[in-house]
């Protein structure tokens, strides 16, 4: 009887554990997502919580669960496991987690996400460990931690910025300006010519974050210049920080090749200008483009076409990507997944009646003019996507504002943007 009544028991503690690790699976795609706002991440976040207490509860058959799941480390895995080992400070196990995090990027991601999850109190005694580790891979994971859960690194960050190692110094002047250090920016400048791409990136993203207007802009008008990991994200910080008429001198030497359609639909959005809304819709009809020409004009405008009911059906013949069948020769992912199909009928419709309150010569973003305000309400209120630029406009718009961490556990940025909007209020 008592053997009967255990079976069960463990079976719900296994599926904890393997819910825990896919629920993180679908969370990195969904912090990213076009059609995911905060509150649907607290949804998630309490699932998450959910199983990973199922997982604590459980003690040590729990821990051996997801330490079984190790034998093919996803980032869901180490996720899981890691969370387990940070809270009961289990140094064994953190040891076996790093070892895999040094070889395997999916276990890295897995395991800096961890870091992410887990409360400040959770790491107490940790963090100083690995700030003041000989291993970079320690100490870079060490300054993850502290940036998300918006600590200062202190020295350490300041001396990583010149580290040898490449990873961990790209990751010291990534977090300098996340955590908004303008003492720092000139520690960053001094990197812009970096031998290694992804540090010189990041020096380029937090020079210009922290305050610089020209140096950063020359490289990332570079990098955004040629094809490459960081091209797509330095074009849209580029395109945010200039003036009107350089954003729209890039676009045209962009739009000379055809093959950057996309970057250019995605730039138009981002540049703000309403001299582009008559083209974005025109794409609308395109089946290839439409969706992503319907996402920058939503940029434009702040309309969400899905619950103005300005969408269509998708085509017919409309292939979403790949399938279950090993046989299917598609093997690529939609990158417009989950954006509403617009009807450029329906929108050109509205644009007619609502174009002439958008004024020619202003940078727009979500409906109004860019200002603190504004990008502070998207902040709380847009789709995830629309949160980052929000974030990285208020960096722009105030030199030395923390990047807001738009991937942090949803209950935690609940708890920072209402103290927020509480200091502000009292504000006299």
């Amino acid at each position: 009887m008592l053997a009967s009544s255990r079976q069960p028991i463990l079976t719900v503690i296994q599926q904890h554990a393997e819910e825990s690790a896919i629920l993180r699976h679908t969370r990195s795609v969904l912090v990213r997502a076009p059609h995911v706002k905060l509150l649907h991440l607290v949804r998630l976040d309490e699932r998450i919580a959910a199983h990973l207490d199922g997982v604590a509860v459980a003690g040590e058959y729990g821990s051996s669960l997801c330490d079984a799941a190790l034998e093919t480390p996803g980032a869901g895995e180490v996720f899981a496991a890691a969370v387990g080992a940070i809270e009961s400070k289990s140094e064994a196990r953190l040891d076996r987690l790093f070892a895999l995090a040094e070889t395997l990027s999916d276990a890295r991601r897995g395991l800096l996400s961890a870091f992410g999850w887990v409360s400040a109190a959770d790491l107490q005694g940790i963090v100083a460990e690995l700030l003041a580790s000989a291993v970079p891979m320690r100490r870079e994971v060490g300054i993850a931690a502290c940036i998300m859960h918006r600590l200062d690194p202190g020295a350490t960050l300041t001396r990583a910025i010149e580290d040898p190692d490449p990873s961990l110094r790209a990751r010291a002047l990534r977090a300098a300006g996340q955590a908004g250090r303008r003492d720092l920016i000139y520690a960053c400048l001094g990197r812009l010519l970096d031998e290694d791409p992804c540090a010189r990136f990041w020096a380029a993203v937090s020079s210009l974050l922290l305050g610089n207007r020209d140096r950063s802009l020359d490289v990332l008008a570079d990098l955004a210049d040629k094809p490459g990991p960081c091209r797509a994200h330095a074009l849209e910080l580029w395109l945010k920080a200039v003036d009107l008429p350089s954003g729209h001198g890039r676009l045209q030497s962009l739009a000379n090749d055809p093959a950057n359609l996309r970057l250019l639909i995605r730039g138009a959005g981002l540049a703000g200008q309403v001299h582009y809304i008559p083209w974005l819709i025109k794409l609308m009809a395109d089946d290839a483009t439409a969706r992503l020409a319907g996402e920058s004009f939503s940029t434009i405008t702040g309309l969400d076409l899905a619950w103005l009911d300005l969408e269509r059906n998708p085509p017919e013949d409309f292939d979403p990507g790949p399938t279950d069948d090993p046989e299917d020769p598609n093997v690529d992912l939609d990158p417009d997944d989950s954006l509403p199909w617009p009807d450029p009928a329906k929108i050109q419709a509205w644009w007619d009646a609502n174009g002439p309150r958008f004024q020619q010569g202003t940078r727009y973003f979500m409906g109004e003019p860019v200002s603190l305000e504004h990008c502070r309400r998207v902040l709380r209120e847009g789709y995830q996507r629309q949160r980052r630029a929000a974030a990285e406009y208020l960096c722009l718009l105030a030199p030395g504002t923390p990047l807001f961490p738009i991937a942090a556990p949803a209950w935690r940025q609940s708890r920072w943007l209402a103290a927020s909007k509480n200091s502000r209020a009292q504000i006299p």
